[in-house]
């Protein structure tokens, strides 16, 4: 059965013998082809100039005013995205094979031609160019996106997260140069402090994950600035190769902007504690202390058969007070007086321990926390003390509760630990306690690390740089 669908076929063959029997295989397996026919090359050239396209091209590699790579390179220029299929004798075989590497799609020998084999790649060259084209597209519009993208991107490997390519945002903004790019890693732009088998262990974390790998890292330019980056890769295949495509996303004003924000909302917190917690201490207090003078006036002139409710009220007011002054404590610490840290530990960790439920320890290694300390981390760590403390008495079930404050590494570690019940942290709701403390602890560009499951407890760690008082953090 012949093929009902349109054809459009170039033959470019000086031997008429030759034409007419290519022309009569066509018709045997095409109905109607549509055929042009040139002897030579200078006829092509009108064909080229009035635009006339074709589906596929026939060569002969032989024409009396053109011949060999010339002539090829000559018509690919004029189609290049038409298939082109030599036709050739055993004597240029040699040659026919060289075509393939200038963008030939075929090469017959004219002596095996018969209609169904030149029917067949004529086909498969037509529909193989389509393929060809189709991908060629696709490639460019990924590379258009590539390398037009605001945001720095770049493509490394997947054994030694060597770049491989890197577009022109990623240049402009990490200050390295392409060739520079090309001879490092993706290990040379990660934070120094950092130590290789932590950046390693990072980097692998998105081989192992189907999904799109999301990840916050410290970056550092050529310039030696640091900048935060959020990262998003995923794996591509490229000539049947496995690797890295990622995207970065400088986050650092962002993060400063979140840092400044979180810094207004902590200090109208502070502000508003000192303010009640002062109220209650110099207000309050002073109403219920001049109550009991006033009580005290009374007492010679009831009768004695009131003095059991009179002793009452004295202790009701007593309690009062030593209520009042142990929550404006809470609210107000003694930092900024002659109170040390460990004194102000030890009597929230009292208020919250009244029955002595608990069995409590608080070591503190003053190298840590000595009295040039940035005030405002020693406030945080009393209010993160502070709030997990009422995490503990409200959720742990526990009997013990050990505090401890250390150096490490010019930092500060802080550390509470109980052995209550424990939870799995991936399932359970996060409250706000635990989101206030993590904010706390990044406000400073600190770590915050929770370690917990079932029955065995809950130990929370935050590391803090070690900031001097010079560093102010609330304006």
């Amino acid at each position: 059965m012949k093929s009902i669908e349109s054809i459009s076929v170039l033959i470019i063959e000086d031997n008429m013998g030759d034409f007419l029997l290519i022309r009569d295989y066509l018709e045997e397996q095409i109905i109607s082809p549509r055929i042009t026919h040139v002897l030579k090359f200078s006829e092509i050239l009108p064909l080229v100039s009035e635009g006339l396209e074709f589906d596929v091209i026939l060569l002969d590699l032989t024409l009396p005013d053109k011949t060999g790579e010339t002539l090829i390179n000559e018509i690919v220029n004029f189609y290049p995205n038409t298939p082109i299929i030599i036709l050739t004798g055993f004597s240029n075989i040699e040659f026919s094979l060289k075509s393939l590497t200038l963008k030939v799609s075929d090469y017959l020998l004219k002596d095996d031609i018969t209609s169904l084999i030149l029917y067949k790649s004529i086909k498969y060259n037509i529909e193989r160019k389509k393929s060809s084209l189709l991908l060629e597209e696709s490639e460019k519009r990924y590379s258009n996106l590539f390398q037009l993208s605001p945001q720095p991107m770049w493509i490394s490997d997947t054994i030694n997260f060597n770049f491989v390519q890197v577009n022109k945002a990623a240049i402009d903004h990490y200050g390295y140069s392409e060739s520079e790019f090309i001879n490092m890693s993706l290990f040379d732009i990660i934070d120094d402090e950092i130590p290789l088998s932590e950046k390693k262990e990072k980097a692998f974390q998105f081989l192992n994950n189907k999904k799109v790998y999301k990840g916050r890292f410290r970056h550092i330019k050529k310039s030696r600035e640091l900048i935060e980056v959020d990262i998003y890769s995923n794996l591509i295949e490229i000539n049947e190769q496995k690797y890295e495509s990622i995207i970065a996303i400088d986050v650092t004003e962002k993060i400063k902007l979140d840092q400044k924000i979180t810094k207004a909302i902590i200090k109208t917190q502070e502000d508003e504690r000192f303010e009640i917690g002062t109220e209650l201490h110099d207000n309050i207090c002073q109403i219920l202390a001049s109550s009991q003078l006033s009580l005290d006036m009374l007492k010679d002139k009831l009768p004695p058969e009131s003095n059991h409710w009179f002793d009452k009220s004295k202790q009701y007011i007593n309690l009062a007070l030593e209520e009042i002054r142990n929550i404006s404590h809470r609210l107000a610490p003694s930092f900024f007086d002659d109170t040390t840290i460990e004194d102000t530990f030890q009597e929230l960790i009292n208020s919250f321990n009244i029955e002595n439920k608990y069995e409590t320890t608080l070591s503190i290694d003053f190298s840590a926390v000595q009295g040039d300390i940035n005030s405002e981390i020693r406030l945080n760590l009393f209010r993160i003390l502070q709030e997990q403390m009422r995490n503990i008495i409200k959720y742990a079930n526990a009997t013990k509760i050990n505090i401890s404050i250390e150096s490490e590494n010019q930092s500060i570690k802080f550390i509470i630990a109980d052995n209550g019940i424990g939870f799995d942290y991936n399932l359970v709701k996060k409250g706000i306690g635990l989101a206030n403390i993590k904010r706390r602890v990044e406000l400073f560009s600190g770590n915050f690390k929770i370690e917990s499951k079932p029955g065995f407890g809950c130990k929370i760690t935050c590391l803090f740089p070690y900031l001097k008082s010079s560093t102010a953090l609330y304006p």
